[in-house]
């Protein structure tokens, strides 16, 4: 099914992704691609009718930053530090993809993503070594059926080669595409600009990078703040150059100051989160409460899928988790009695899905669900033994619920998922054809490997 024809979601609990609004059992309606009602028994003759009765419904996440074309080198760097990453992916594996490798690994990624019920998803796309690469990374995307952000991030010459970089953004592809395919934001797929930041360059080609993004009046998501290269003060750098901006989003944000996270919530900028591979890799601990404190409501990242899993349940899991073991033992350390946990699921529900929308620049279409917002909706089932008795939703949505219970996804009004099953999607060949491109990348690098025993050489400037 690809038409938007009317579908009327009955009796599920309902969560609007909205933090303190409760949570009630009602139907959703949905008409023309867009949230047309929301309340207990509407009458919709002839839609579609999805019964949610004791599962819940709520509105799909929103992933701000993942490197989506690394899906089919997944876990190759699970045991990986942040430095192994740089020389194994983006100095080695990487520049062995061919156009086809970029596209059905971003049709594998998006995949995933859409089936664990994330139906926005900023993909920040930093393998794109020839236009051809760009185009087919892009045709994934829309392959999908999936709400999408394509940040376009350059290639191995960008981040491959000596540091910091010399090298500019490639003016002439982006440029290209914001003529030409992107020249609107209404499309469902829509761009961006993944910039590397002034740490990974020079001051001048950082400065150039960003000229760029305002020449073709581009939201930027940027990386700062990543283990020791997020000490030289990136954000003091932007200050200074007069490149903060409240349509930047700041990726990871772990060893930026207080001070520089201040500057960020002051300049209206948002932030992207990414507590598992930050926890794995050294980029330093997750920052998800040192923004509150600073003013930041942050998002939620995947970020590198060649290392961590692809759904926002985990993500969720591990960065509620973390927070509140460091919010409990600065008072544990103090002697205090904790009379009450500060980070509520319903905060990092909200991370997954509004504020999500709101740092991809969505936030007005999408990341809710309210009447005359787009119908990007997931039905979560909650009868399975380990959701019931369906108590507090919001708990079990972070703490119980995983990729395997999200029976259906709606699209912009279009059904992606149907119980349980992607519609229209070919899963054996896709990984058939996942498994020939791995194939393929690995035979032209015989040192690599993805059975976990490779560890790539740092060379250390």
């Amino acid at each position: 099914m690809t038409d938007k024809t009317d579908i009327l979601i009955t009796g599920g609990t309902v969560l609007t992704g909205r933090a303190g609004d409760p949570a009630v059992v009602s139907d959703v309606l949905i008409r023309d691609g867009i949230v047309a009602a929301i309340g207990p028994n509407l009458d919709a003759p002839g839609a579609e009718v999805i019964d949610a009765t004791d599962s819940i419904v709520m509105p799909g996440f929103v992933d701000t930053h993942r490197h989506t074309w690394q899906a089919i080198v997944r876990n190759v760097a699970s045991d990986w530090s942040l430095d192994e990453y740089m020389a194994g992916l983006h100095v080695g594996l990487s520049r062995h993809f061919r156009p086809e490798d970029t596209y059905v690994s971003n049709y594998l990624g998006g995949l995933e993503a859409l089936d664990s019920g994330i139906t926005t998803l900023v993909d920040w796309s930093h393998n794109l070594r020839t236009e051809q690469h760009t185009d087919a990374a892009i045709a994934a995307l829309e392959d999908t059926g999936m709400r999408a952000v394509f940040a376009h991030g350059g290639g191995a010459a960008q981040w491959g080669g000596e540091m910091p970089s010399p090298v500019v953004h490639p003016r002439e592809d982006a440029t290209r595409l914001r003529e030409g395919k992107f020249a609107t934001n209404d499309g469902l797929v829509t761009m961006a600009l993944a910039l590397r930041g002034p740490q990974f360059t020079t001051r001048e080609v950082n400065r150039e990078d960003y000229r760029l993004a305002k020449d073709l009046d581009l939201r930027v998501t940027v990386h700062v703040g990543d283990g020791h290269w997020g000490k030289m003060r990136p954000i003091i750098m932007l200050q200074e150059d007069g490149l903060l901006s409240d349509t930047t989003t700041y990726v990871h944000c772990t060893t930026l100051s207080d001070e520089e996270l201040r500057i960020i919530a002051a300049t209206g900028g948002s932030a992207s989160v990414a507590p598992d591979v930050e926890a794995q890799m050294g980029h330093g601990y997750p920052a998800t409460g040192r923004l509150l404190a600073a003013g930041v409501r942050p998002s939620f990242s995947i970020d590198v899928c060649s290392s961590n899993g692809g759904d926002m349940f985990g993500t969720m899991r591990t960065a509620i988790g973390l927070q509140r073991a460091a919010d409990n033992k600065e008072l544990v350390d103090a002697g205090a009695v904790i009379e009450r946990i500060g980070l509520e699921c319903q905060d990092v529900i909200q991370f997954a899905t509004l504020d999500g929308a709101t740092a991809a620049g969505l936030g007005t279409l999408t990341g809710s669900l309210e009447v005359g917002k787009a119908a990007d909706v997931i039905v979560v089932d909650g009868t399975t033994l380990a959701m019931s008795p369906l108590n507090n939703p919001f708990g079990s949505i972070v703490y119980n619920a995983h990729p395997g219970l999200v029976r259906d996804v709606v699209v912009d009004g279009v059904v992606r998922k149907r119980d349980g099953r992607l519609v229209g999607v070919d899963q054996k060949k896709l990984r058939d054809d996942a498994a020939d491109a791995r194939d393929y990348i690995l035979s032209q690098m015989p040192t690599a490997s993805v059975d976990g025993a490779w560890h790539p050489h740092v060379v250390h400037a």
